[in-house]
């Protein structure tokens, strides 16, 4: 399967954007809704086939927790992405990408999983730019 993710990763990766944030640190795969991630996908441009596989991918899958020594109890995940996935981090960046970007080139925006952080340069006391930003991601 590892083999396969390269694969797709890399198909992927030549379909988007080469600048797709490299702000973006950690992730929180978890946090992935499948049908909103082949949404945004879609519109950077994968086609329709491969957005299918990575819904098919992301939803319906069986995971199993075994609590001491009792017997595996079994659900389904339609959320996330499987954490120690080749692909988890590059489906990840895309959902926060344009939609937090900064609109000033004086600032920064770096974000962390689910935190962000706005580095501005404020020059001769306007702080208009930095305030835009912060305002912005509110």
């Amino acid at each position: 399967m590892k083999c396969f993710e390269r694969l797709v990763m890399r198909q992927i990766k030549d379909l988007l954007p080469p600048s797709l944030d490299p702000m973006q640190f950690a992730s929180a795969f978890n946090t992935i809704i499948p049908q909103h991630l082949t949404e945004k996908l879609s519109l950077l441009g994968i086609n329709t086939s491969l957005c299918n596989w990575i819904l098919d991918f992301l939803t319906g899958r069986p995971q199993s927790v075994r609590i001491r020594s009792s017997t595996p109890s079994a659900s389904t995940l339609n959320t996330g992405a499987p954490q120690g996935c080749l692909l988890s981090p590059r489906l990840f960046t895309p959902l926060t990408h344009h939609d937090c970007a900064a609109m000033h080139s004086s600032s920064h925006i770096i974000k962390f999983t689910d935190d962000t952080i706005v580095v501005g340069l404020i020059s001769k006391n306007d702080e208009s730019a930095y305030r835009e930003e912060a305002n912005s991601l509110v």
